[in-house]
């Protein structure tokens, strides 16, 4: 399909602007731009029963969290949310309306995880930072209204990754137990060799380029390329995992990789659902203000988690 009138306009306007790419500036400044992007593109605020910023014990200090209540009576199922930025963007106001409209969707308490960036701190620092709020919040849950025996983890682009990972964790550290991982567009490879990867390397918002600034920002070096908790599909064992719901674009370097992840985990007989939607781009599933399929994907993804909440 060609791409959506929205997204084309978006890109056309970005294009024209001349902003350097991400790839092209250090990680101080291009976060700076980053959520100066993010900020122009914000045009409401949801509302949610209750939004609250709060510290939690982490592997090398405190780690900061917001935790998102809906309206009704708990306990509510609970989702720890890590936002997406390559491990070097973002924080807890960068992916906040994404979290509100998951809450109000989905029922469920939100966490959302101001985890470790890099250059900073790198592999395994997000990733344990990650693990360890999943923990706390199975742990703590009911101190918040939730359940922390419905408990999921998701997260977007270096997200899904972290989500990935800690649903590895998870299982292979003895929990806490997941019902769901929800994974949009995930970063799962660092050789970012796949075909989408080198089809749509440039204008498409996320290019090849900015993939290798960040994995090599996020990365120590060549023994964490093999790291499963760094790098999702080096695993050695697909089995046990929790199930999945796998949202990919078809405009997305990352498209490939994620369904490639996908296909490993069925093949493994973990219960999933993969799902490629057209004429967008990475980044798209917080435009739900703007794109239809934006809109497609919340309901999917909320529909996923309310019934892995059931089970």
């Amino acid at each position: 399909m060609p791409l959506d009138p929205v997204v084309k306009a978006m890109l056309d306007q970005m294009a024209a602007s001349g902003a350097p790419p991400l790839s092209g500036l250090p990680p101080v400044q291009a976060r700076e731009s980053f959520n100066t992007m993010i900020a122009a593109m914000r045009t409401t605020t949801t509302l949610v029963a209750r939004c609250e910023d709060r510290v939690i014990p982490g592997p090398a200090g405190e780690i900061a969290v917001r935790v998102y209540t809906p309206e009704g009576n708990g306990p509510f199922p609970v989702l720890v949310f890590f936002h997406g930025g390559g491990w070097v963007l973002g924080n807890l106001d960068s992916h906040d309306e994404t979290c509100r409209i998951l809450t109000n969707a989905t029922g469920a308490l939100t966490i959302a995880v101001d985890y470790r960036l890099a250059p900073e701190h790198k592999f395994p620092a997000a990733a344990e930072d990650c693990y360890a709020a999943a923990k706390w919040a199975a742990e703590n849950a009911s101190s918040l209204g939730g359940d922390g025996g419905r408990l999921a983890v998701g997260g977007d682009s270096a997200g899904g990754n972290l989500s990935a990972a800690v649903a590895q964790m998870a299982r292979d550290r003895g929990g806490p137990h997941l019902c769901h991982q929800l994974l949009l567009y995930p970063a799962i490879d660092p050789a970012c060799d796949t075909r989408s990867q080198k089809a749509l390397a440039e204008g498409y918002l996320l290019s090849r380029a900015d993939m290798f600034w960040f994995w090599n920002h996020y990365l120590r070096g060549e023994q964490d390329r093999a790291n499963p908790y760094a790098n999702p599909a080096r695993a050695q064992n697909f089995r046990g995992l929790a199930p999945a719901t796998v949202i990919t674009a078809e405009f997305d370097p990352l498209r490939d990789e994620g369904e490639a992840y996908a296909a490993r985990m069925r093949e493994a007989g973990v219960p999933l659902v993969c799902t490629r939607y057209d004429g967008v781009i990475h980044g798209f599933f917080g435009m739900s203000a703007v794109l239809e399929q934006a809109r497609q994907a919340v309901a999917q993804a909320a529909d996923r988690l309310r019934e892995s909440f059931k089970a």
